[in-house]
């Protein structure tokens, strides 16, 4: 990628692409049977896959001087895509487990690091895919989550990376450290007018909603919403919460949210805000009476979500009536 400048960027893509692709299962055996590999997998179905960047990421922790040489051609080429998800991959436990003394060149790395976990986070998102959720975890449990660890990078990246967290942190399903997480969070300077940590983690994840464009996603997120119950937020915390929210529910043409989205995001508002329930969806009903061209389709589904209904109810009534039929045969044989 140096000494080819026209075929730089193929090559930075190509050569992220390799790195992030699964080890297959021969190989994969293989490394977990060595005692000498830090690589550890949970069993929980995640992050059972195995990645070539979780064994280079362990290998340039035990071997530094091996990542020397690689971690000089990517700041060569600090400037081009890929180059920082690449060193993100690579080096992200190097950062914070190898000591460096150059107090320059670590506030240069701990940028390049929230920057490069945020575009391939953003990649996971685009795909529906978890590919990178050994990255996030260590961000979040090994670095977050260990002071000693966090204090190695900058305030500003540390900041950054709490951020970033407050991001994804539902889409990697690791909500169940969020009352740990908000316990250490840093001190922001603007917290007088934006809040605590609770607050800024909402708002983190409502201008997270805002950008999701892909539905299975946007679903995942509003179905994991209920984390929130019990959060003590601020009036213009909570508003904003309820706007974007709110705003998934009104039907329309193609960018619109779909019926899926607009049911997920009712039942999110009705869960998060009981209070006002029943007067939000008179009003919503009344805004949709005024667009007679919506009528059609809305009746065709209230048509069809009631015969659904109805089979649902045959097919119970007849399954429990066989079911009462045949209990006594069984017993008397």
């Amino acid at each position: 990628a140096i000494d080819s400048r026209s075929q730089r960027l193929n090559l930075l893509q190509e050569l992220f692409a390799d790195i992030a692709l699964e080890v297959d299962l021969r190989s994969r055996d293989i490394i977990l049977s060595r005692d000498e590999i830090g690589v550890s997998l949970a069993e929980d179905g995640i992050e059972s896959l195995l990645c070539f960047y979780d064994v280079l990421a362990d290998h340039y922790v035990r071997v530094p001087e091996n990542g020397k040489p690689i971690l000089d051609l990517i700041v060569q080429l600090w400037s081009q895509s890929f180059a920082s998800h690449i060193f993100a991959l690579l080096f992200h436990k190097w950062l914070f487990e190898v000591e460096l003394e150059n107090s320059e060149v670590l506030l240069r790395y701990s940028s390049a690091l929230v920057q490069g976990a945020t575009n391939v986070f953003w990649i996971d998102i685009q795909t529906n895919a978890r590919r990178f959720f050994s990255l996030f975890r260590y961000l979040l449990e090994d670095v977050a989550l260990v002071p000693t660890r966090l204090n190695k990078i900058t305030m500003q990246a540390q900041r950054d990376l709490y951020l970033l967290l407050s991001r994804f942190m539902l889409f990697y399903e690791l909500a169940d450290k969020l009352d740990t997480f908000l316990n250490h969070f840093p001190v922001f300077p603007n917290a007088f007018l934006v809040g605590g940590p609770a607050d800024i983690f909402v708002i983190e994840l409502a201008d997270q909603l805002q950008k999701l464009k892909v539905e299975p996603v946007l679903l995942h997120y509003l179905s994991h919403m209920k984390v929130l119950q019990g959060l003590e937020l601020r009036m213009t915390t909570s508003t904003r919460l309820k706007a974007c929210l709110y705003s998934f529910t009104s039907p329309g043409g193609p960018m619109y949210p779909t019926r899926t989205v607009r049911h997920a995001a009712w039942q999110a508002l009705d869960l998060l805000f009981p209070v006002g329930r029943y007067p939000r969806h008179l009003i919503s009903l009344f805004f949709r009476l005024l667009y007679p061209w919506y009528w059609p389709s809305s009746c065709w589904n209230f048509i069809i979500s009631c015969i659904s209904a109805v089979i649902h109810s045959l097919l119970r009534f007849i399954f429990s009536s066989w079911e009462h039929l045949w209990r006594p045969k069984n017993h008397q044989t």
